[in-house]
């Protein structure tokens, strides 16, 4: 015979918490740059903000162009290595930043 199995209410809650939800590169910007780059501003350099037009003049056109900063960044950036913030983390970011600060 078959046993039966009983499902409880905490066994699908530990089910669930543990596997990680993605946070949104809005929440990742937010936890990790929002502080010196409020708005998509520059507290530490202000001529060097997160706008396109700013970022265009430095030759960073796409999301591979903001993660190579993020991973080795001028003097004055937190430096932001891939155990601090995962590839595809660096590249959420990224992708907001993009699409965020016109």
């Amino acid at each position: 015979m078959k046993k039966l199995m009983t499902v409880t209410a905490a066994t699908i809650l530990a089910a669930f918490t543990s596997v990680a939800l993605a946070a949104s590169g809005e929440e990742l910007f937010k936890q990790h740059c929002s502080v010196c780059h409020p708005d998509g501003g520059n507290i530490i350099k202000p001529n060097r903000t997160l706008h396109k037009k700013a970022l265009a003049k430095e030759g960073i056109k796409d999301s591979k162009g903001i993660v190579k900063i993020m991973r080795n960044p001028e003097a004055g950036m937190t430096k932001f290595d891939a155990k601090t913030i995962s590839d595809k983390d660096a590249k959420a970011i990224a992708d907001y930043i993009l699409k965020t600060f016109k």
